[in-house]
């Protein structure tokens, strides 16, 4: 009997759970795995698959265009999460405090997070235009002659680093403040009796318990970076002449344009990769950076 009823339990939860797990199998595992099998073939979508062994590795490793993307990612992540970052913080920690119209003014910081990233890239496509733009417009007023942003190799990345930086600044604030809010107010407190700057108990307090939210932020801003796509489309599809060529652009554009299937699941792959080692070696740096503490 015991048996019986365990064997129904089971067969009733088997029930409940393989509709989840139906869907979970035929649209994300199911492509999983069959991404890394088109890594062996080459397909254009068209004719049928015809096996290539590794020869879709062998072509990424002597790939120029593939490691310029790749320069391009790491460049704008260098140049994005630390600002975003920074700013987040800065912002997380001025409306950390009582004042007036307090809640619209945090609204107002999560609006861009919430709005379409194309309207965003559309509309910072024209800010940063440089004759009729209103960046230039009001670099003209202090006296600077804007550079020409998207139509610059030089300028174009970090003109979407500033507008991916705007769009997702209100995320990070919002992240920052809860782990902001959840520090007890009696460590202020008593730093205040003993005499503690703000820098100093910014330094002490603050960002010390501060570290498992920083850690945080920092991986998925990271994670989001090497996926940084959709600005890039449509602000330069990746010019120009490649400056802003990454690696997901990289990915749509063999598979889609050059119907190259099995060359872009190959760097698909190996950006799945990447992500993975970097974030494995995150976390291996804050377990030594609590044992250190």
């Amino acid at each position: 009997m015991v048996g019986d009823r365990g064997w129904r339990h089971a067969a009733w939860v088997a029930l409940f759970v393989l509709p989840g797990f139906s869907a979970l199998l035929v649209f994300i595992i199911g492509p999983i795995l069959a991404s890394l099998v088109l890594t062996l073939y080459e397909w254009d979508l068209l004719t049928d698959p015809r096996f290539v062994g590794i020869d879709n590795f062998r072509r990424l490793i002597s790939d120029d265009d593939f490691w310029a993307a790749f320069r391009h990612t790491i460049g704008y992540i260098v140049g994005y999460v630390p600002l975003v970052m920074v700013s987040a913080l800065a912002v997380a920690l001025a409306l950390n405090a009582r004042m007036p119209a307090l809640g619209a003014i945090r609204t107002a910081f999560f609006l861009p997070v919430v709005s379409s990233w194309v309207a965003v890239a559309l509309l910072w496509t024209w800010m940063f235009n440089p004759r009729f733009g209103l960046i230039n417009y009001a670099l003209g007023l202090i006296g600077i002659d804007g550079p020409a942003w998207l139509y610059d190799s030089q300028w174009a990345m970090p003109a979407i680093i500033l507008t991916s930086v705007w769009k997702d600044l209100g995320f990070v604030m919002v992240v920052f403040l809860a782990g902001l809010q959840s520090i007890p107010h009696d460590y202020y407190e008593a730093a205040s009796l003993d005499g503690a700057s703000w820098w100093e108990r910014l330094r002490s307090i603050t960002l010390p318990l501060l570290a498992p939210t920083t850690f945080f932020v920092a991986i998925i801003s990271i994670i989001n970076s090497f996926q940084v796509f959709t600005q890039v489309w449509i602000m330069t599809e990746g010019g120009p002449s490649g400056s802003t060529t990454v690696l997901v652009e990289r990915i749509v554009k063999h598979a889609f344009s050059y119907g190259e299937m099995g060359y872009a699941a190959t760097i698909s792959w190996v950006l799945c990769l990447v992500i993975f080692a970097v974030t494995l070696m995150q976390q291996r740096l804050q377990r030594w950076s609590a044992a250190y503490d």
